[in-house]
C-alpha cells in the first residue's frame, strides 16, 4: 500500500512535460507522562515538510532544516521511512506530481520544545480507535459496524467477502486477536470506505470525529499512521524506546512508555523478566521519590546492548490479554 524507501537527492526533474516535486517530511515523536505525541505545525494539523533544495547537503540533513525552522526543535534520533509517490499526489491544473520522503524522530519529554508556530498532540486524538489501554475503546465498536455495512455494501459477493475479511483481520472481529501493528492497514481500510474526512466522504455517512478521528492536512494522517506503525515494530526487535526514556529511569515508567506507544497494556512481571534476561538496563545506584509509594530503583540503558548485535526484547511484547 505504500512505495519503497528512495535514495535520491533530486529535487525535482521533467518528463514528458510532468513536473516533479520532492517534500521533506517528518514524523517527530516523543511520550509525554505516559501519552504518546506527535509535532505538528500551523493551525490544520500538518507534519513539519519543506522541499528539498539543491542548497542541502543531504536529505536528512535538509529535513533536520525544516523540522528546526518551523518548530524551534532539533532533531536527534531519525531514521528514513517511506517514500510516498501515488498517482493521487498530482496537483490538479499544474501537472506537478509531489513526492514525500518522510522520516521519523524520536525525542525524550525532557527535550520537548514548543513555540508559537507548533505543538505536540496525542496519538490517539488522530486515531482513537488504536488506544486500548483501558479496555475496547468505543470508536472501535462504531467503526466495526460501519465496516460490517461497507462490506455488505460491495456489488458482488467475491467482493463482500474479500471486505469482510480484510476487516476483520485489521480491525480484530469474528473472534480475530487484535494486531497493534496493523496501524497503516486499519488507517487505509477506513480511507477506503470513506470513513475518514481525508477521504472526501459525505457528512452524513462519515462517522462522529469521535470515533473516526481528527483530520490532517492532505496525507499527513497517512504517513503519521506509517511511522507510528514502523515504531509499533520496531521496539520489538531494537532498543529505540531508550530514545524516548529520560536518561534515568524506573522500570515503571518504561513499562508505561511502552504500553503508550503500543496502545496495549503489558503484564508486568513477564516485561521485568524480560528486560533484565536481554541485560537492557542497569541500575544507577539511586532511587526515585516520585513514585507515589516506596523509593523505586533507578534504572539506565545499557549502552553495550548496541554491540551485542541480539535481538532485543525479543519478538513479542507480554501484552496483557485483559
Amino acid at each position: 500500500m505504500h512505495d519503497q524507501p528512495t535514495r535520491t537527492k533530486k529535487a525535482s526533474t521533467a518528463r514528458k512535460g510532468r513536473n516533479i516535486n520532492v517534500d521533506l517530511i517528518a514524523v517527530v515523536a516523543a511520550v509525554s507522562d505516559r501519552e504518546p505525541c506527535v509535532l505538528t505545525v500551523g493551525q490544520r494539523d500538518s507534519l513539519p515538510s519543506g522541499p528539498f533544495e539543491l542548497s542541502h547537503r543531504s536529505l536528512q540533513s535538509g529535513l533536520r532544516d525544516w523540522v528546526e525552522q518551523q518548530t524551534g526543535h532539533p532533531l536527534g534520533y531519525i531514521e528514513q521511512l517511506y517514500t510516498f509517490a501515488d498517482r493521487d499526489r498530482i496537483i490538479a491544473g499544474l501537472e506537478q506530481r509531489n513526492i514525500s520522503i518522510s522520516y521519523l524522530g524520536l525525542t525524550r519529554q525532557d527535550a520537548m520544545t514548543t513555540s508559537r508556530k507548533s505543538h505536540w498532540s496525542s496519538w490517539y486524538d488522530y486515531f482513537p480507535w488504536e488506544d486500548h489501554r483501558s479496555g475496547v475503546p468505543e470508536a472501535l465498536d462504531l467503526l466495526r459496524r460501519r465496516l460490517i455495512a461497507w462490506a455488505k455494501g460491495a456489488e458482488n459477493a467475491a467482493s463482500r467477502r474479500e471486505r469482510r475479511q480484510r476487516a476483520a483481520i485489521a480491525f480484530a472481529f469474528d473472534d480475530r486477536p487484535w494486531n497493534e501493528e496493523l496501524m497503516l492497514q486499519r488507517y487505509e481500510l477506513l480511507y477506503e470506505a470513506a470513513l475518514v474526512e481525508e477521504a472526501g466522504a459525505e457528512p452524513e455517512a462519515a462517522p462522529a470525529a469521535s470515533a473516526s478521528g481528527r483530520a490532517m492536512v492532505a496525507d499527513h494522517r497517512r504517513i503519521l499512521a506509517t511511522g507510528i506503525a514502523r515504531l509499533r515494530s520496531k521496539i520489538k526487535y531494537r532498543p529505540v524506546v531508550f530514545e524516548l526514556m529520560r536518561p534515568t529511569f524506573t522500570l515503571l515508567q518504561l513499562q508505561r512508555t511502552v504500553e503508550g506507544l503500543v496502545g496495549r497494556l503489558i503484564n508486568k512481571p513477564n516485561f521485568r523478566r524480560l528486560v533484565e534476561q536481554q541485560e537492557l538496563v542497569e541500575e544507577t545506584g539511586e532511587t526515585s521519590l516520585d513514585t507515589g509509594g516506596r523509593p523505586a530503583k533507578l534504572y539506565r540503558f545499557r549502552r553495550a546492548v548496541l554491540d551485542d548485535n541480539a535481538v532485543v526484547l525479543g519478538t513479542k511484547l507480554p501484552l496483557s490479554r485483559a
